[in-house]
């Protein structure tokens, strides 16, 4: 989903990329990448040390991105979530050169259930396998030099692997698909921020590593923090549908807290997209995304 984008900022700038990757979710949105001479495709997993260790070699640059994201897909499979999040990324610590620009991609999930605002040196309090799986590989990547770690947002917006199991993402889809949505916790509180600008902040950070280097960042701006309330109010702003609000249902990650920006916002890092652009690119996305059920006549 990240990586997809990125990859695309990268080569028009002119970026050798290689990608590692193991096609678990296929292959078909890569395909538009071999037009380019600087891009370079190689199957693997992040377990395998003997093809990761060939895949680095000479790198000036890596970003992580290798992971089981969020709490469903890591609660399903516990025992992959910690082989791939947090070992995973051990063994590519472990394979790395001290001279080459290491990237983290992080999660704001580390934070869990806060009252404060959160900054970077707020005690994090993981909850689920997959907030503490990264927990755990972003304090082994913060113990070696050379590194940048992002603590995202929550991502929304479209992306050639698309993905809709996003919050806003979600939303739309279901809107646009079913005409009517559940949500739950509606008061609860989360920033969000563009796949662009998520896919931009690594361009960012290798533009101006010197300045940002062996630090964490969270990542996005206070003024995409908004109740899920107020996410369903702008889509039904522009979709017809019936959002239900239940007292019933909770988010593992409680995640329901404020974030700040500061830090990164002072290396002159700032989001280009707001909620209302990444609705409608939603919107025209999910519309032309067939997704058929063989065991339905509608």
């Amino acid at each position: 989903y990240v990586g997809s984008v990125l990859v695309g900022q990268l080569l028009k700038k002119n970026f050798h990329v290689t990608i590692y990757d193991n096609l678990s979710f296929g292959g078909e949105h890569l395909i538009h990448f071999f037009t380019y001479k600087n891009f370079e495709l190689i199957k693997g997993d992040v377990r395998d040390s003997s093809a990761l260790k060939r895949a680095i070699k000479d790198k000036d640059i890596i970003i992580h991105l290798a992971a089981i994201v969020g709490y469903p897909a890591c609660s399903k499979d516990p025992k992959l979530a910690n082989e791939i999040n947090y070992l995973g990324t051990k063994k590519l610590l472990n394979l790395r050169s001290n001279n080459q620009f290491i990237f983290f991609a992080s999660t704001g999930s580390n934070y869990g259930s806060i009252d404060e605002i959160c900054t970077e040196e707020t005690k994090v309090n993981p909850l689920t396998t997959y907030a503490k799986t990264k927990d755990k590989a972003e304090k082994l990547v913060t113990e070696k030099k050379n590194f940048i770690a992002y603590r995202f947002a929550t991502a929304y917006g479209s992306s050639p692997r698309m993905r809709l199991d996003l919050m806003i993402n979600d939303f739309v889809y279901k809107l646009l698909t079913q005409n009517y949505l559940v949500v739950y916790e509606k008061k609860f509180m989360r920033t969000f921020l563009h796949i662009q600008d998520i896919a931009r902040s690594f361009i960012h950070g290798i533009n101006k590593f010197d300045l940002m280097k062996n630090n964490i960042f969270n990542v996005g701006n206070e003024k995409l923090n908004y109740s899920k309330e107020q996410v369903c109010n702008v889509i039904t702003s522009k979709l017809d549908g019936y959002v239900y609000f239940s007292e019933i249902g909770s988010d593992k990650d409680q995640r329901n807290y404020f974030v700040s920006y500061k830090k990164i916002r002072e290396t002159g890092f700032k989001n280009h997209y707001d909620l209302e652009y990444g609705i409608d690119e939603l919107i025209k996305t999910i519309n032309i995304i067939q997704i058929k059920n063989k065991f339905s006549n509608i």
